[in-house]
């Protein structure tokens, strides 16, 4: 098997690049979506208690023959759940849901600036690292302005932001922040939600590295320095996102696909609005 690449945060611990995400996956479907990946080579699984698959991706590691140290398990608070103290239940019921006493990266799912409470939930998050139960806090859909009133509060800086970010919809502006700031650009909805399989430019790069369209965008993601995590619940699938540590993009590849962003493709909702 092919070594997959690492990226270490500020804070000293380690994330796979290429993890499994499981958004959308049922839970009675989890545990062998999450069996398949870890058979396949992922360490690497990524879930939200907003996904309501938790119980699941638990059962899916303990039963995959690894140890759970060998395995990076992220999680998310659920936006109804902000707030110090609602924080800190949520994080309990997590935890006793993937049956584990900790997790490798902890994440505020999104801002929710219409509660006003992730500035309250941050100093939870910074509590809950403290105690060792998270080994990593991270946020997941803030914009800039949102990463400064955190860090301003605690001083203390999220590893990561996950991100809606593909071919089509780059986010550099976001990406050059987080760079400023030291943090871990991850991406969600990696492959456009199918969308980008059928790009021109990346069929053309695909046959010219005998890939397929999602290892190349894939492999976009990690030349690019991100953390990625593909979703799928189709074993053939889940095996082909993982089968990209053999080839690398080239200068003339990297530049094609650069001339597929386009600031409007976002198709998830706008952090600043979203009121869920």
């Amino acid at each position: 098997m092919a070594q997959q690449p690492i990226i270490t945060f500020h804070d000293g611990y380690s994330i796979p690049q290429v993890g499994l995400g499981v958004w959308q996956t049922p839970q009675e479907i989890a545990a062998p979506t999450v069996r398949t990946a870890i058979a396949a080579g992922y360490r690497h699984i990524d879930t939200a208690s907003g996904y309501d698959n938790e119980e699941g991706v638990g059962e899916g590691i303990r039963s995959s023959g690894l140890d759970r140290k060998d395995i990076f398990v992220t999680t998310k608070l659920r936006n109804t759940d902000q707030g110090y103290d609602a924080t800190m239940r949520a994080f309990e019921g997590s935890l006793k849901k993937l049956g584990t006493d900790y997790v490798d990266l902890y994440l505020i799912h999104w801002p929710s600036p219409h509660r006003g409470l992730y500035r309250e939930t941050w100093k939870a998050f910074v509590k809950i690292r403290e105690e060792g139960r998270a080994r990593s806090i991270g946020v997941s859909n803030f914009y800039p302005d949102h990463l400064e009133q955190i860090i301003g509060d605690t001083g203390v800086v999220p590893v990561i932001n996950q991100i809606e970010l593909h071919p089509d919809f780059q986010q550099k502006a976001a990406q050059e922040a987080h760079k400023k700031l030291n943090i871990v650009t991850e991406s969600w909805s990696p492959l456009g939600q199918g969308k980008l399989i059928a790009d021109a430019t990346i069929g053309e790069i695909a046959k010219k590295h005998g890939k397929t369209p999602a290892q190349v965008i894939i492999r976009w993601h990690i030349d690019g320095g991100l953390v990625v995590i593909p979703k799928s619940v189709t074993p053939s699938r889940i095996e082909e996102n993982f089968k990209v540590f053999d080839f690398k993009l080239d200068a003339a590849d990297m530049a094609a696909i650069a001339t597929l962003d386009d600031k409007s493709a976002r198709m998830g909702p706008d952090p600043y609005t979203a009121n869920f």
